[in-house]
């Protein structure tokens, strides 16, 4: 009859009683790995922990769990929120440069060119149009800085309302300043612009001027008669609604003669952008084609 002996260990001793055989081998992610056999006379000890491969979705559970409480989980939110404000930098910088050397928006303050233009209308001022060589043609509507010209230099306040001014029209949220007029070019540089009183029409260089595509219905040319004989490198300037507006003849006895300079031109306005209702670009009248056709001389070319 056979009987089963105790495991022995190495050293020939008993095994406590109740202990069960301890494997000789382990599963580590999937290969076997065999347990070294302890030097003789080494004494008995716990098998070689073994960490097994975590169950899926563990390792982020525990990622997960070393974030403290309130501290958001996105690392890259911040990344993110950065990358947003500059490019709303950039965005800004490319508008102001824009509004600076391109096309600037400018906001109609008076019915003073009806009904072309009408108060509250947003324009869109071509700033390239004269540059380069370009010339200022008679017909066009232009922008321009009415300093020593429609308003004496001293109104010209400095300070920061001034600056926000200035802003404003940069963004297209007012006219720039006191010192900014539309109005449109009847005369350039050695031209001869006359009206008699009382006369259906005023003739440019001898030449009579139809406005009728422009003119607000019901108003004369003019209140009162002129004469005038535009210098080089300046523009004799009228508002559309001439009941309502004060232009160049209003100016002809100040310092400068009410003719705008050249070089105080802004820029063409091109477009009326806003309202949608009264959008339309601002073409050149025919009148004015019909001016050179018949031989108005003078202008163009003699901008000074």
């Amino acid at each position: 009859m056979s009987t089963h002996e105790p495991i022995a260990d190495r050293d020939g001793t008993a095994a406590p009683s109740g202990t069960e055989q301890p494997s000789r081998s382990a599963a580590v992610s999937g290969a076997v790995a065999v347990d070294p056999e302890p030097p003789a006379g080494a004494p008995a000890g716990p098998g070689p922990e073994v960490l097994a491969d975590p169950a899926p979705g563990a390792a982020a559970d525990a990622a997960e769990g070393d974030v403290a409480e309130g501290e958001p989980t996105d690392r890259g939110s911040g990344w993110r929120l950065r990358d947003l404000a500059k490019l709303g930098a950039v965005c800004l910088l490319v508008l102001l440069l824009v509004n600076a050397f391109v096309a600037q928006p400018f906001v109609v303050p008076s019915a003073s060119m009806e009904n072309t233009l009408r108060p509250g209308d947003r324009l869109i001022v071509d700033k390239l149009a004269y540059q380069f060589g370009g010339d200022v043609h008679r017909g066009d509507v232009v922008v321009f800085d009415g300093t020593d010209s429609f308003v004496p230099g001293g109104d010209d306040r400095p300070g920061i309302g001034a600056e926000l001014d200035r802003l404003a029209g940069a963004l297209g949220l007012g006219d720039g300043s006191g010192t900014v007029f539309v109005k449109r070019v009847i005369g350039v540089g050695g031209d001869r612009v006359t009206y008699r009183a009382g006369a259906d029409a005023l003739t440019v260089n001898g030449v009579r001027l139809a406005e009728s595509d422009y003119l607000f219905p019901g108003d004369a040319p003019s209140s009162a008669g002129f004469d005038v004989r535009v210098p080089a490198g300046a523009l004799f300037v009228l508002g559309d609604h001439r009941s309502a507006s004060r232009d160049s003849r209003d100016h002809l006895g100040d310092p400068g003669g009410g003719f705008v300079p050249v070089r105080k031109v802004i820029g063409r306005a091109d477009w009326v952008a806003f309202p949608p209702g009264h959008w339309r670009s601002l073409d050149r009248p025919a009148g004015f084609a019909a001016l050179a056709a018949a031989g108005g001389s003078g202008g163009d070319g003699d901008q000074g």
